[in-house]
């Protein structure tokens, strides 16, 4: 079965391979396995060793980003969002229940913020002190690039949190580039092709300790994480991890780093969006995102408006001919998401338009009615 999703991605078999076996977390060697990791993951977000730390936190993407606003944004002050996709108004929903003040920053679902509205925002607002961003956009595919939005951020003397989940090494980033930011926040499956179970912060380890006592919550307090980590001399954990997945981790990384890190993982999901952009209209398929805003992890287009149209017929149909789709959407309008990401190429891609050709026509529907 192969799934053309945002996340959970398509992985390797060597991967999977090393979830097959019980595992002791606190067992002395695999706390050494996870050890050497550690410098690793912080390699990956462009950051120093003993300038910044990776904090792992048990969960999904959501769960270390609200880790990330509880640890460094205190109870009761303002962050402003750049809310431009049903990802972002879930960091701002986050924030508030958090009982974080949200200043909102909308724009279009279909574009990236541009730093100048963000700027003009920032200097209306005296009195925020954060701004968060979803870098890419996982309801539309749009990319609100921190090395575009940081300097702004950094001009105007603000902090900035990133939540990098859907996007985290693939497209460009070096925190030790970023002085304004506070963290980057990522998971163990997306652009890493590892499992789902684990949530990463990456951070500067002095504004980490500034930001002590901040949280009002144990466990997605991110200080607590590293505190406990100097405490326990290892880095492990407070409380019992998915010992499986952070092993299964450690190889997708080792796969990552074979294949040629950032820059080459990068290529390969550009290219397999541009066979999706293009295959898609091709199959009469409307984009959503205009070519110029775009990003390489996933591509989105409107459902069809045509009266054979069945959206959860579609998705059975292409699950019978081995491909599996996002039945989600986060947009006004219906629109259907298709993944670039994963352990997948173009000849992928290509299979799964060919299915789609098929299926459109079984449905009576003929590719140039499908816009």
């Amino acid at each position: 079965m192969l799934m053309l999703l945002p996340g959970p991605v398509q992985t390797r078999p060597e991967v999977r391979a090393v979830m097959a076996e019980d595992i002791a977390p606190w067992d002395d060697s695999f706390r050494a396995e996870y050890a050497a990791m550690r410098p690793r993951i912080v390699a990956i977000a462009g950051g120093v060793e003993g300038e910044h730390v990776s904090l792992p936190l048990p969960g999904c993407g959501h769960m270390v980003a609200e880790a990330a606003i509880r640890t460094f944004v205190p109870s009761g002050q303002k962050v402003l969002v750049v809310q431009n996709g049903g990802y972002a108004d879930r960091l701002a929903r986050l924030a508030t229940e958090a009982g974080r003040v949200v200043v909102s920053l909308r724009g279009p679902d279909n574009e990236p913020m541009s730093p100048e509205k963000l700027a003009a925002a920032l200097a209306e607002n005296p009195d925020v002190g954060h701004v968060a961003i979803v870098v890419s956009e996982t309801g539309t595919g749009i990319v609100n690039d921190p090395n575009i939005l940081g300097p702004v951020v950094r001009a105007a003397g603000r902090r900035l949190i990133c939540d990098a989940v859907s996007g985290f090494a693939a497209l460009p980033f070096r925190i030790a580039d970023h002085p304004e930011c506070d963290v980057v926040v990522f998971t163990s499956n997306k652009c890493l092709e590892g499992l789902p179970g684990f949530g990463f912060a990456v951070a500067p380890i002095k504004r980490l300790e500034e930001c002590a006592g901040n949280a009002g919550s144990w466990v997605m307090d991110l200080h607590d994480v590293y505190r406990h980590a100097l405490r326990d001399g290892w880095g492990s954990f407070r409380f019992t991890p998915a010992v499986q997945a952070l092993r299964a981790f450690r190889v997708a990384m080792e796969i990552y780093e074979a294949e040629g890190g950032q820059p080459a993982r990068l290529a390969r999901y550009a290219r397999n969006s541009e066979v999706w952009y293009e295959g898609l209209q091709a199959l009469g398929f409307r984009p959503y995102v205009a070519k110029e805003h775009q990003g390489p992890i996933i591509v989105v287009v409107h459902q069809p408006a045509h009266p054979a149209w069945n959206f959860q017929d579609f998705l059975g149909r292409m699950k019978a001919r081995g491909v599996i789709i996002s039945l989600h959407f986060t947009t006004a309008t219906p629109t259907m998401r298709l993944g670039c990401i994963g352990a997948i190429d173009e000849t992928d891609v290509r299979f799964a338009l060919a299915q789609m050709k098929v299926v459109l026509a079984e449905m009576g529907i003929a590719p140039q009615a499908a816009a």
